[in-house]
């Protein structure tokens, strides 16, 4: 039930070939719900890569014997006559391993993206200036590292085909607010605990600025939630996943893991 458009081909820096085929499906995608049951709220960071709202930490992507190839095979390169069959064979190398860091990267990303769209009705994250935040010298790696934009465009994509409501929120606050009072408070990055010096409420940082996403997520989608339960109640005991097992992962989703790295 496809017409196929337009044919891309296109040849990589390692010598591999790619064809990427353009299809008009002849379907419209799902109407998100009106009223979303299964909301969750996002934060992303560098320490965890996501930490969300059912208390779901997964941890960043390790590459670190990735890169270290990659500045291995840079260096050899560099020892190279310029234009000679060695120095082709040798930019080749590296150009595999560019592919390699960024295949695996992508991989990771589709893979969690997939499950937060089909696995909730409503998933809302934070709008980030990723461009500005390329701009700090002091973190600059880390950020272009973590690929958020990437994350969050593939999330966008994927919520809309799954009928999910994906909402982007003003991020500005979410960190020093108070997801029990909203009382704000400053925090240095070193500081990985919320603690409210107006009502004594108490939790990781990343869970309490994921708990304000999601409370202005549904304000922006204009969904209401009850204000008795207590914040407290709705944060359970941290869960932390590893990026690897999301990378390894076939048709478990990411609760099933998650209970698998409990067990052990």
């Amino acid at each position: 039930d496809a017409n196929l458009k337009q044919v891309t081909i296109k040849k990589e820096p390692t010598g591999e070939w790619f064809a990427t085929f353009g299809v008009e499906m002849d379907r419209e995608p799902p109407e998100p719900s009106e009223n979303p049951e299964k909301c969750v709220g996002i934060d992303v960071g560098i320490l965890k890569y996501a930490h969300d709202t059912d208390g779901t930490a997964v941890g960043s992507l390790d590459l670190s014997d990735e890169r270290d190839r990659l500045e291995r095979e840079q260096r050899k390169l560099s020892r190279k006559q310029h234009g000679s069959n060695n120095y082709e064979k040798q930019r080749r190398r590296v150009a595999e391993c560019h592919a390699d860091l960024r295949r695996k990267r992508r991989d990771f990303l589709h893979k969690l993206s997939a499950y937060y769209a089909r696995e909730y009705d409503l998933v809302a994250v934070e709008d980030l200036n990723v461009k500005e935040m390329m701009e700090t010298p002091s973190n600059s790696r880390n950020t272009a590292s973590a690929a958020w934009r990437t994350f969050l465009s593939l999330l966008e994509y994927k919520c809309e085909r799954e009928g999910t409501h994906f909402v982007a929120v003003n991020p500005r606050g979410t960190t020093k607010a108070c997801a029990s009072c909203g009382v704000s408070t400053d925090k240095p990055l070193w500081v990985r605990e919320h603690s409210c010096p107006a009502c004594g409420f108490e939790a990781d940082r990343d869970a309490n600025a994921a708990w304000n996403i999601l409370s202005r997520g549904l304000e922006d989608v204009g969904v209401g939630y009850s204000e008795s339960t207590p914040v407290e109640t709705a944060l359970p005991v941290d869960t932390p996943v590893s990026a690897k097992r999301v990378v390894e992962a076939g048709s478990p989703t990411l609760k099933e893991r998650t209970a698998s790295t409990v067990s052990e």
